[in-house]
């Protein structure tokens, strides 16, 4: 089979490889779509990412073949991949399934590789039922409309004004999940201009370009001096976040969605007189992955505009050069199988 590698000296490479061959309690996946994700390309520029490891965790594929004691999981069904949680260890105990921490299996970003090829193998509880009505490109990103619903869960806001910094992925996804849970307004500041214009169309009632306007300034007034109740940080740059507690109100929250690995400096006292809530969401959950599943089936949720490039597999490693490093796409799918 093909597959997309990483390999130390040489970054992204295409090479041919045996079938992988499942195990007993595993089952054999086609991949059909794999998204590009923020966290690939983390990994790929990450000094410390092992040699040889196949990335793509963004997977819409379907079931070949179950191994022999493998039950429940028909060939022929459609599937997205989510990482394994056991139920007893205490990040499952707590109710946040992806934080478990027991022997957790999870394709391209874990100890499984990933569907940056043609066939991938799984474990029964990863497989995840696609919808009839779901298309399959929809359905490879649905992880991706998951991270933005888990962030407003871990958020606790269930309405109220809403500030998204950054419009990439997960920002211009999050408008998309921030619209269907009624929150009003919506503003997103972005300095691209196709960014903005995407975020408007997915919802947003404001946007900003924040190269040319004062995001706090422009917050308050739109807020008419109240603040947001939530800021959910998505750009990954670290000055942003104490950008949000400034544009947070009294009581409000910011919610770090997007990885930053540099520490940050930030005013305790910004917090303390405000009684501003600091929090970050991790991951998604199965149910959640579910939920967005069944707004994709019942026409209320469609994040295909957001694909910039749909490429096939042996064009990935040019595209990462020549577009997705330096910051031209917003989200690549890989068309892999029919």
């Amino acid at each position: 089979m093909q597959a997309v590698i990483l390999r130390k000296t040489k970054g992204l490479v295409v090479e041919n490889l045996p079938l992988p061959q499942p195990d007993e309690d595993q089952v054999l996946v086609k991949v059909l779509y794999t998204g590009f994700c923020g966290s690939d390309h983390s990994l790929i520029e990450n000094e410390g990412t092992p040699d040889g490891i196949i990335l793509g965790h963004e997977v819409c594929g379907m079931v070949i073949e179950a191994g022999r004691k493998v039950r429940g999981v028909r060939p022929g069904t459609r599937v997205i991949i989510r990482p394994t949680f056991c139920q007893t260890c205490p990040g499952c105990l707590s109710g946040r399934p992806q934080l478990c921490s027991n022997n957790r299996r999870s394709i391209g970003i874990g100890d499984l590789p990933g569907g940056f090829a043609e066939f991938i193998l799984a474990y029964p509880r990863m497989l995840i039922p696609v919808p009839e009505q779901v298309d399959s490109k929809n359905a490879a990103l649905t992880e991706l409309c998951a991270v933005s619903l888990h962030g407003i869960r871990v958020s606790g806001r269930e309405t109220g004004s809403a500030s998204v910094l950054g419009g990439g992925a997960i920002g211009l996804s999050l408008v998309k999940l921030l619209k269907l849970h009624n929150f009003f307004p919506i503003v997103v500041s972005e300095p691209m201009k196709e960014k903005r214009k995407l975020a408007l169309e997915f919802g947003a009632d404001i946007v900003i370009d924040p190269l040319t306007e004062n995001l706090v300034l422009q917050g308050y007034t739109i807020t008419k001096g109240a603040g947001f109740n939530v800021v959910f940080e998505c750009s990954g740059r670290k000055g942003l976040v104490p950008e949000a507690m400034n544009l947070a109100g009294p009581a409000g929250t910011i919610c770090q969605l997007s990885v930053v690995y540099e520490n940050i400096e930030i005013n305790p006292a910004v917090l303390m007189f405000k009684e501003l809530k600091l929090t970050a969401a991790y991951g998604n959950t199965h149910e959640e992955n579910r939920q967005c599943l069944r707004w994709m089936s019942e026409g209320k949720l469609d994040v295909r505009p957001l694909i910039t490039d749909m490429i096939a597999l042996d064009e990935l490693p040019q595209v990462y050069k020549e577009r997705i490093h330096i910051g031209k796409t917003i989200k690549v799918l890989v068309h892999i199988g029919e």
